[in-house]
């Protein structure tokens, strides 16, 4: 065999263990959700016809309208939340709790919830469907997996 023929053979016979390699054994993160084509528990009362499409990847629905301030970009707030993963399962809430001091539009928790805050009324209630884009993305956090969509019920407490 020629040099140049067994250093292609060589190539060849590396290039493919490196590509077994590659797709040996190692999951695959799923694609980004969206929130359109996901399927919600009944217990989430998830409809997206009724809901306000703030972007692809955000809904969001006036359970209760407050009375109080309008929550705007840097407002600094105080909310109770309960957040679940479509099928159903509950991953966090501090209901009952110590509410979650935050800025608005700062970056101080999701961007779905930077974005989806702004405009409520202090004593309101809003449920958010938060797509993994505005959510955690491909890294996931803790319970919740990579890529997922994300429901929220969120009550404002105090904005100034």
């Amino acid at each position: 065999m020629s040099i140049a023929r067994h250093n292609r053979a060589l190539a060849l016979v590396l290039a493919s263990a490196a590509l077994c390699a590659a797709c040996g054994g190692e999951t695959t993160t799923p694609p980004a959700s969206d929130p359109a084509t996901e399927t919600f528990a009944s217990s989430l009362g998830v409809d997206l016809a009724s809901m306000t499409k703030v972007s692809p990847d955000l809904y969001t629905k006036d359970l209760t309208v407050g009375t109080g301030g309008v929550v705007a970009d840097g407002a600094a707030v105080t909310a109770t939340y309960t957040g679940w993963l479509t099928n159903g399962t509950q991953f966090d809430s501090n209901v009952g709790g110590t509410p979650i001091p935050f800025k608005v539009g700062v970056g101080q928790v999701i961007r779905g919830w930077d974005e989806g805050l702004v405009g409520m009324r202090v004593g309101g209630e809003r449920l958010l469907v938060i797509g993994s884009a505005l959510a955690y993305g491909a890294g996931g956090r803790g319970p919740i997996p990579p890529n997922s969509t994300l429901v929220f019920h969120v009550k404002i407490l105090t904005a100034q």
